[in-house]
């Protein structure tokens, strides 16, 4: 009987383990099961007309498409697919604003197919290629190959572009290399060299935190050093200082609806658990491997001619981007057409700090010209 007893309680300890473990994979399996699903179920909402209806020539869909071998996602929408094709790049590198472009510029949806593309290492598309085989010829022949698909898809000539912060360049790049696919360009936050601007912004940031007596944000600037930055801490580094800059704007009361709504956007339809996720890796990740390799650009230097109109859409107050430097780039530029609009409440941000006034001159630039 004793002998029986310990044989039980010696293998007690292992019946428990087991219990543990299955336990264990069963939750694994109930969670990838749970991704998985939301995965399925992500997608943009249809468009409604006044009364609630779906539009009879509406279009309202997530994509994956695979451009140069690599699976990307975008979402189109428009009240009416015969219009003229509209595609937003977003800013970062790794960014993905393809819920914010339909919550703040929806009104764009009536006038154009407007598309958003989750660029590779942004989003939905985070894992269209490896982190460290991602470079800017990634993005551009990216870029030229989804202009390719919506020409052929919505029967244009020729599409529209706008491209804001990081999307800004990127822009300027595809109607460089690729001027007989765009009919127009608009630039917002526009950049223009992204070493001096993070000199500059490094700088600002400086000037700011000492005036307010931000110690502990001066010191880790100082101990950051002056950027360029390069290794794996490109995004931290950077962040100290973009971070001060975007609050401080953000506390500007002459900038209107100053802020990003992070929150409300990696929590849209469009994403599902694992792009909400990737929402943040991208962020981190990419920019942290793409940002170094764009220091060597200089619009004034290397894009002084291009053969599509252009529109730079600056905000007054924009201290992210240095406007001097777009000003400087307007006096060089040779364009069949090209102009500064300013936005006197904005910063970074125009197409969402004075999101009314930016579909008006949109609309203007692109439609009324």
């Amino acid at each position: 009987m004793i002998d029986c007893m310990k044989k039980k309680m010696n293998q007690r300890p292992w019946t428990l383990l087991k219990k543990l473990a299955s336990f264990l994979v069963g939750i694994i399996v109930l969670s990838l099961g749970v991704i998985s699903f939301s995965q399925m179920l992500a997608a943009t909402p249809p468009i409604l007309d006044e009364k609630g209806n779906i539009p009879e020539n509406s279009i309202a869909e997530l994509t994956e498409l695979e451009l140069n071998g690599r699976k990307q996602w975008i979402s189109l929408r428009g009240w009416d697919k015969s219009k003229p094709v509209l595609l937003f790049l977003a800013g970062g590198p790794g960014g993905t604003q393809m819920a914010a472009v339909r919550y703040e510029l929806a009104a764009l949806e009536q006038h154009f197919v407007v598309v958003n593309w989750d660029q590779p290492g942004a989003g939905k598309s985070y894992y269209a290629d490896k982190t460290e085989h991602i470079n800017v010829d990634t993005y551009i022949q990216g870029g030229y190959a989804l202009t390719e698909y919506l020409k052929e898809r919505f029967s244009q000539e020729k599409i529209y572009l706008i491209g804001e912060s990081w999307g800004s360049a990127l822009g300027i790049f595809l109607i460089d290399q690729y001027p007989d696919s765009y009919h127009a360009f608009i630039g917002t936050g526009q950049m223009i060299s992204f070493c001096e601007t993070e000199e500059i912004d490094y700088a600002k940031d400086l000037e700011i935190a000492t005036l307010k007596k931000d110690f502990a944000i001066v010191k880790k600037l100082a101990a950051n050093g002056v950027p360029p930055y390069y290794g794996k801490d490109v995004t931290w580094k950077s962040a100290v200082y973009l971070n001060y800059l975007s609050a401080h704007m953000a506390g500007n009361p002459e900038i209107h609806n100053a802020g990003y709504n992070t929150l409300r956007d990696i929590a849209a339809s469009e994403y599902g658990i694992l792009d909400k996720i990737n929402y943040v890796r991208g962020i981190v990740n990419t920019f942290n491997h793409v940002y170094q390799q764009l220091y060597d650009i200089d619009l004034r230097r290397d894009y002084a001619k291009l053969d599509v109109p252009v529109y730079f859409f600056l905000g007054r107050h924009d201290i992210n981007a240095p406007a001097v430097l777009v000003e400087e780039y307007l006096e060089i530029l040779d364009a069949p057409q090209k102009e500064i609009l300013w936005f006197e409440h904005s910063g970074h941000s125009p197409w969402i700090n004075e999101r009314e006034k930016f579909v008006e001159e949109v609309l203007s630039c692109f439609l009324d010209k």
